[in-house]
């Protein structure tokens, strides 16, 4: 199987692609940089946005899996909206050319406020630029490869705690900060519950998802549970044996962030059995 994954030298892409090539997955790699990509892919640099035929110019892939986002962590930024419609043409682009797989990382902040568990069904009513994008080229998507009979898979991530400093995650932020020797880190009451997922595992089911064909459509790339975030905090700090404390209250809480949010796992359970009778 030969996987054309974009946005491949990011916090995100560059673990996928190498969890891709353990599993013996053929990986095209693209992005505008490759210091970060496993040199075991093919890498080609390059644009998105201004090559003609990407189908051809990627080697015809079984499958592509659109990583590629700017500002994925400023959620008021207006290149959600500016980049929007070319995502959606170059993804167009590779399906009319005979991609028969497209698979696109998608975010929980496309639902918006919402207390409880998520799942296929859950009603999206994002409430930043980046959900609102993101939720839009998950509707535009699907009608698309349903006319074209592709199969569409939109991987829904949720929080994801990775220990390196290249990220803009808070994980990655409290690393920054305990490297550069700071002793407290400002904070907010962290009251709220999320979903969190280990980097690794994050990895694993998302290539693990994009890997097979059978189940499809939105799937949670999740734990399946919610935790405090001061919680997940602590713990991360006490994980990593980091000299540094919280400072409660410094921040208030984002308005548009649940107090309680987790994702449906059943799809993604259903995804790694499979993967496991596949060994056995």
């Amino acid at each position: 199987m030969r996987i054309l994954v974009t946005g491949a030298n990011g916090y995100l892409g560059k673990g996928v692609v190498k969890q891709l090539l353990d599993d013996g997955i053929e990986v095209v790699a693209t992005d505008f940089g490759d210091n970060l990509i496993d040199k075991r892919s093919e890498i080609k640099c390059a644009d998105l946005f201004n090559v003609d035929d990407p189908y051809e110019y990627f080697g015809k892939p079984d499958a592509v899996l659109h990583m590629a986002w700017r500002d994925g962590f400023v959620h008021k930024s207006v290149n959600h909206i500016n980049d929007l419609p070319k995502h959606y043409k170059f993804l167009c682009k590779i399906i009319e050319s005979g991609c028969k797989q497209v698979a696109c990382m998608g975010s929980m902040h496309e639902i918006g406020f919402y207390e409880g568990s998520i799942n296929e069904s859950t009603p999206c009513n994002p409430q930043s630029l980046y959900g609102i994008s993101k939720n839009a080229l998950r509707e535009l998507l699907d009608l698309k490869c349903k006319e074209n009979k592709t199969i569409f898979q939109w991987l829904r991530g949720f929080y994801i705690v990775g220990n390196t400093e290249d990220g803009s995650s808070i994980f990655s932020k409290i690393v920054q900060a305990a490297h550069k020797g700071q002793k407290e880190f400002p904070f907010t009451m962290g009251l709220n519950q999320f979903d969190f997922l280990d980097y690794d595992v994050f990895c694993k089911y998302v290539a693990d998802s994009v890997e097979q064909r059978e189940i499809n459509g939105a799937i949670n790339i999740c734990s399946g549970r919610p935790e405090k975030l001061a919680d997940r905090v602590e713990r991360f700090i006490k994980e990593n044996r980091f000299d540094i404390k919280l400072d409660y209250g410094k921040f208030p809480d984002r308005p548009y962030d649940s107090k309680a949010i987790w994702g449906d796992d059943f799809k993604i359970r259903m995804i790694e059995k499979s993967k496991r009778l596949e060994k056995q």
